[in-house]
């Protein structure tokens, strides 16, 4: 994990705005927040779809995410509503934001081209290695809790080895491949932003997230295309190799391995086991489609 920019070591309510790739980028998000000791209060805005996952729809809801329906059928009252009651109970908040609303898959021409359309359409900068932008849950989030926040994080997130020999961006990776270090480094690029400095109206505010994008954008023409080969795969400025000890996961990794071992050890724990994956799943599913 290779750092650059600014993540303080003290962990903060923030809002974090990321590009978004594939299913690792969840992942990326726990990775800085352990650093901060703030772990446990990752939260994400997640597609309305994603709540029917097995499971970890309803934990993803219970534990504070936020649902959202794309275009026309985002529920601005509803997504205020739960951040209002998160910060009534003066609940910790790294909220995960994907800005683009969508993965940027470069072997989905499609997306990326009706994307680049519809920026040129809007009079915004045309972008090549992530999508246009959009602002409704960014300025919904900013907006209900700028007097609860200490901070934006602007995170841009690169991995390496995701060129071909033609020097074309392929796939990222898949969490499989990321977990058997088929990606050797993820570079990170971190820029804390004040609430102060974000414009507060929404017509403004989209012209200011588009700008933020337009820097991601640079820094990954920077790291893939650069003309200098030794300045491809990695972001400018001063870096930081940034190791985990153990201490901050062993506990963890050891409790929940042993946990589910001695379950998955005895028939009566095999069948809790699955039991709690069948009925947690159907009553986790009726849950949020009753409450939101």
């Amino acid at each position: 994990v290779i750092i650059y920019g600014d993540l303080p070591k003290n962990k903060e309510n923030v809002i974090y705005l990321s590009n978004h790739q594939c299913t690792v980028d969840w992942i990326i998000a726990d990775m800085l927040a352990i650093r901060q000791n703030a772990l446990g209060h990752v939260r994400y805005v997640l597609k309305d779809g994603l709540k029917w996952l097995p499971l970890y729809g309803w934990y993803f809801a219970q534990h504070g995410g936020v649902y959202v329906k794309r275009s026309a059928k985002f529920n601005e009252k509803e997504m205020r509503e739960k951040l209002r009651a998160q910060m009534k109970t003066e609940t910790p908040m790294y909220l995960v934001i994907f800005p683009e609303g969508t993965r940027y898959n470069p072997e989905i021409p499609k997306v990326i081209a009706d994307s680049q359309s519809f920026a040129e359409k809007e009079g915004l900068a045309i972008l090549k290695h992530v999508l246009t932008p959009r602002v409704k849950a960014t300025h919904v989030a900013i907006d209900a809790m700028k007097n609860y926040l200490d901070a934006v994080y602007d995170v841009t997130v690169a991995y390496e080895g995701t060129v071909d020999h033609k020097g074309q961006r392929k796939l990222a990776p898949s969490m499989t491949e990321f977990l058997c270090k088929e990606c050797p480094r993820v570079h990170i690029f971190i820029d804390r932003i004040e609430v102060k400095d974000i414009p507060e109206e929404q017509m403004y505010m989209r012209r200011w997230l588009h700008e933020r994008f337009e820097i991601k954008d640079k820094l990954l023409i920077e790291f893939y295309d650069a003309k200098d080969s030794k300045r491809r795969n990695k972001f400018p400025g001063k870096s930081v190799h940034s190791k985990l000890s153990l201490k901050k996961t062993l506990p963890s990794l050891l409790f929940l391995g042993g946990l589910t071992a001695s379950m998955l050890l005895t028939e009566s724990g095999r069948k809790l086991y699955v039991k709690t994956w069948i009925y947690g799943t159907l009553i986790g599913c009726l849950w949020v489609s009753i409450k939101p």
